[in-house]
């Protein structure tokens, strides 16, 4: 939902102002250099910026309905 989505909601339904939101984004954008850790992988050390591209496996066919919120 969009701020402005968020807005109009609360606006409805003042009671939903009282909600823990949290704020996620949908296909950041990010740059990275130097040592990056990942639970999943090994530690690697980049030399310069870097921009990190998210996992594509969303694009197949079966992950259609399927999205990375961080």
């Amino acid at each position: 939902m969009t701020s402005q989505q968020h807005e109009k909601l609360i606006s409805k339904k003042p009671k939903l102002r009282n909600l823990s939101w949290i704020t996620q984004r949908r296909n950041p954008g990010v740059f990275v250099r130097g040592k990056v850790r990942h639970a999943d992988h090994k530690t690697i050390c980049l030399d310069g910026w870097h921009r990190v591209i998210m996992n594509t496996e969303t694009e197949s066919v079966a992950m259609r309905h399927v999205a990375f919120i961080d």
